[in-house]
């Protein structure tokens, strides 16, 4: 395990986001370099499951630089999506890189959205979930924002299961990644978070139940790379289903 310290929930927003505004010039090299290069790949995963249509209305939380947003609309070009973000330094690399895209960005706190009730179709995620500070109240957040019948998916890091490549993925978590940080980002304590956080979060089933008692129905998981990504999805039940 880890020796470093998790934040405690009080101070867990400005940790995560002074840490995510030092890092965000080269927080996408880093993704792409940590996944192996299959990062692109895992959002069109929690994408798909959305079974997104013509022009409805996405929000992108924590969407950070847009990668998910951008991801969204080269699967479907007529899409209005929304990229939110607690952390202003994210967003401001995103709006740079992907100027040209039809993306509304906004800084916004996940346990406190600026919108009213059932006012998106769907609601995708990367990497946000083990990094809010109360992960009830911000389902209930997202859960609130959905229409009846919206769809909703995330991808996360968690434990992966034991199994024979164990001893490498333990070593790609808390050796490899820690390192890429601090060699790539120039800071190492930042990706070491990643490993603690990963090593400290949810497993999946704990996750569907956390769903499941924010009231998503239809919920499931698929595990990524040798199970240390977790791509979920759920549905916000209509009238009739709930």
């Amino acid at each position: 395990m880890s020796d470093l310290v998790l934040p405690p929930s009080e101070e867990k927003p400005r940790y995560v986001r002074r840490m995510f505004a030092q890092i965000a010039d080269r927080y996408d090299l880093l993704n792409r370099l940590i996944s192996l290069g299959q990062d692109d790949r895992w959002r069109r995963l929690a994408l798909r499951a959305l079974q997104l249509r013509g022009d409805e209305r996405l929000l992108d939380l924590g969407g950070g630089t847009g990668a998910l947003a951008r991801e969204a609309l080269r699967m479907h070009p007529t899409l209005r999506v929304v990229t939110a973000d607690l952390t202003y330094e994210m967003l401001s690399v995103g709006k740079v890189q992907l100027a040209d895209w039809p993306i509304t960005w906004l800084t916004a706190d996940a346990l406190r959205l600026p919108f009213p009730e059932a006012v998106f179709d769907a609601l995708t995620s990367g990497f946000l979930l083990r990094n809010v500070a109360d992960l009830d109240a911000a389902l209930r957040e997202q859960f609130r924002v959905l229409r009846p019948g919206g769809r909703w998916s995330a991808l996360d890091t968690t434990r992966p299961p034991e199994h024979w490549l164990s001893p490498l993925m333990r070593f790609h978590l808390r050796v490899v990644i820690p390192w890429l940080g601090k060699a790539v980002a120039r800071n190492g304590m930042a990706y070491r978070y990643l490993q603690a956080s990963t090593e400290h979060f949810l497993a999946p089933d704990e996750m569907l139940a956390r769903l499941q008692a924010a009231g998503f129905q239809r919920v499931g998981y698929r595990r990524l790379m040798f199970g240390a990504v977790v791509v979920y999805w759920g549905h916000k039940p209509t009238r009739d289903e709930g």
